[in-house]
């Protein structure tokens, strides 16, 4: 299943994706040989992180508090994926308008909540209207495995990055009125200082293209094949049964300027901080999208963006 931060499926910093309505980094299977491979302990890692992550003016980024707050994200999951987009509500989502699953209960909800929204009358009342959802390993172990492991075979990368942490990023959404570039980028600022705060060596996850038709996408998904492939230590593939070709078109044939044009500008941004792609594609047709599985180490992100999120900005003004 793949989901769309402004309207593909995974959230980007602003500066890279103003424009796109909502989206998904999809996870890492970590089976190995038939048996939970552990890479990382639960004394080894840090304290939970509290506080506020980031602020701009009336907005502010902090992980959710209890399980009032993660029920108020699944809330704005629900408006976002199968109200306003095209996703299909199986019939508990559908009774209680909420986007929901047996994962929720293990990760951290980042929100970003603006603090001057007003109520049905009138009052100031504070609305969740942005949130992504962040899943550790040391959860996935606990649960067999991240959330889409069922799409792209990790297993043999994960198994050649032993020691090595790694992140889901997932079911991220911002609400109409708020997808802008400050709101994204309070985002990006919170899952900045998730990263350093527990030592994350990787992200992986999905990012979508809107259809199921691969022939209709061949122009951008042979630009990914052709010059965003991810070979060697970071190699992956989508599982056989679900695998769809993305080398649609060969070298020669790709228009580069073209094939960037027809991108959706969060894959466009995944490639600006300096992620690669999997091999093959996978259709996903409750969510009526195409999924190309996003290979980022957090040392290969581009310096200027580590640098961005990770400084003195005005994100962490109150």
């Amino acid at each position: 299943m793949a989901l769309h931060v402004f309207g593909t499926k995974n959230a980007l910093p602003a500066r890279l994706s103003a424009g796109n309505r909502f989206s998904r980094l999809a996870p890492l299977m970590l089976i190995t040989g038939g048996a939970m491979r552990r890479f990382g302990t639960e004394t080894d890692e840090a304290p939970p992180l509290s506080g506020t992550l980031g602020r701009l003016g009336s907005l502010e980024v902090r992980l959710a508090r209890g399980p009032r707050e993660v029920w108020r994200a699944q809330r704005l999951r629900y408006r976002v994926f199968y109200q306003e987009m095209s996703a299909k509500p199986d019939v508990v989502a559908r009774v209680f308008r909420r986007d929901a699953d047996r994962f929720d209960a293990a990760c951290d909800h980042l929100l970003v909540i603006d603090h001057a929204a007003r109520g049905r009358f009138g009052g100031v009342k504070p609305k969740v209207v942005g949130t992504y959802r962040l899943m550790r390993q040391s959860a996935a172990e606990r649960l067999g495995g991240f959330y889409t492991q069922g799409e792209f075979d990790l297993a043999p990368l994960l198994a050649r990055h032993p020691g090595q942490r790694f992140l889901e990023l997932g079911r991220s959404c911002v609400l109409k009125p708020y997808r802008t570039k400050r709101t994204v980028e309070l985002l990006w600022s919170g899952i900045w200082a998730y990263l350093q705060h527990h030592r994350i060596d990787a992200m992986f996850g999905c990012a979508s293209f809107d259809g199921t038709d691969p022939d209709a996408l061949a122009l951008p998904l042979s630009f990914l094949h052709h010059h965003a492939h991810s070979q060697g230590e970071w190699s992956a593939r989508a599982h056989a049964e679900h695998y769809v070709g993305m080398d649609r078109l060969p070298l020669e044939m790709v228009d580069a300027k073209l094939a960037l044009k027809q991108m959706p500008p969060l894959i466009k941004g995944y490639l600006r901080l300096g992620a690669r792609f999997g091999t093959g594609a996978v259709i996903d047709r409750q969510f009526g999208t195409t999924d190309v599985l996003v290979v980022l180490p957090v040392s290969a992100i581009d310096k200027r963006y580590a640098d961005y999120y990770g400084g003195e900005t005005p994100r962490r003004a109150a």
